[in-house]
């Protein structure tokens, strides 16, 4: 294992909405709590801890959350997840103007002030500019949590951390870990890259694939399924728009796919953001049912009701997606790092049964596993 006595991850977050608030709080409630804190995921990985993470720039499009700390940002508008932690003092980075591209779906600049983006009249940073406020702030490893759909958004910041010199954590559902053109372009510059879409620390898809899993081990013939998904955050505001939710299926699906021995047809699987409930701010239910069948062909079915505060449930494994990218720099790997993403991520470029992925991850983290 490695020392224990290690400096900070500096780090830049990339979309300071719920997911990052929850990061932000986290990062401090850790250092205030320690051992104390409750639902750590993964306390230790390679000698580093959550509070070890130090939120070094934060980039947005919001004029409620640009030119503001990461601790002031976190709980502006529209963010609307739970303040778990409200003492921010040690959270004085600042969140700069990031270029809009294709992170702001029109609807959501006609929806309601306190539920959607409100964009900025500060000038966007360039390329150069961003590249620059990385390098002056010393940032190790990149986070990108911009709103589901953000292509163009997700390249631009990815070519800014490999200009940089940054990891890349890439917690949404655009491809760039598993995508075979990115991660060589990773891994000609020297930098480890983990994706894509983090697996919530016990979120629809975990739950979702244990079960499928447990009706594998145990003989039983799983004939169709769903996980209808309902939020009232601005992640299911955004993607109420389906043209912005082709990947989400997909990773969604793939998830719970890969967990059985044998793949449905795409007639009999439907996974994915159903509808935005407003009133429902950051909790998300899930509703998930299974159709099989035992022994001699005899029916039975499965139905589950999950609910959850959203943001806290992606962050736990977002804290643990940076100290795993932080270990990758300090060994000198390059590209994509699977051992580091089976198990957080719903569509890693290896997907692979989750004891199996943590037992992985552990050993990745400890030094004596699979090592790229």
């Amino acid at each position: 294992m490695n020392d224990t006595n290690k400096s900070g991850i500096r780090t830049a977050i990339v979309g300071v909405g719920n997911c990052a608030s929850s990061i932000i709080q986290g990062v401090s409630y850790c250092r205030a709590f320690g051992e104390d804190a409750i639902g750590v995921s993964f306390p230790e990985l390679g000698g580093y801890k959550p509070g070890d993470v130090e939120l070094v720039a934060g980039f947005e499009v919001d004029a409620r959350k640009v030119g503001k700390t990461l601790g002031e940002a976190a709980f502006a508008a529209p963010n609307c997840t739970e303040r778990f932690h409200t003492d921010l003092a040690d959270q004085t980075a600042m969140v700069y103007r990031g270029p809009d591209l294709d992170g702001v779906a029109a609807h959501m600049l006609a929806s309601p002030e306190d539920r959607s983006f409100r964009l900025s009249e500060a000038p966007a940073l360039s390329k150069e500019d961003v590249v620059a406020v990385l390098k002056e702030t010393g940032a190790e490893v990149m986070m990108i949590l911009l709103p589901v759909g953000s292509h163009q958004a997700v390249a631009f910041y990815a070519e800014c951390a490999i200009e940089a010199g940054c990891a890349l954590v890439n917690g949404i559902p655009v491809f760039v870990a598993s995508h075979p053109v990115w991660a060589e372009k990773f891994k000609a510059a020297g930098l480890p890259i983990l994706g894509d879409d983090f697996k919530a620390q016990l979120g629809a898809t975990i739950v979702h694939r244990a079960l499928a899993n447990l009706a594998d081990m145990r003989g039983v013939q799983i004939d169709r399924t769903y996980q209808l998904n309902v939020g009232g955050n601005t992640d299911f505001l955004n993607m109420s728009d389906q043209s912005r939710l082709t990947l989400k299926r997909e990773s969604k699906t793939e998830a719970v796919q890969s967990a059985m021995d044998q793949r449905l047809e795409n007639e009999d699987i439907r996974i994915g953001p159903s509808d935005y409930v407003p009133w429902l701010n950051d909790r998300k239910v899930a509703y998930i049912r299974l159709e099989g069948r035992l022994f001699g062909g005899a029916r039975t079915n499965i139905e589950l009701r999950l609910d959850v505060e959203d943001s806290p449930n992606a962050a736990a494994e977002a804290l643990a997606g940076i100290r795993l990218a932080r270990i990758a720099l300090d060994r000198g790997l390059s590209g994509s790092v699977d051992a580091a993403s089976a198990f957080l991520f719903k569509h890693p470029p290896v997907q692979l049964e989750d004891t199996n992925a943590h037992d992985m991850l552990m050993a990745f983290a400890n030094g004596d596993g699979e090592q790229a």
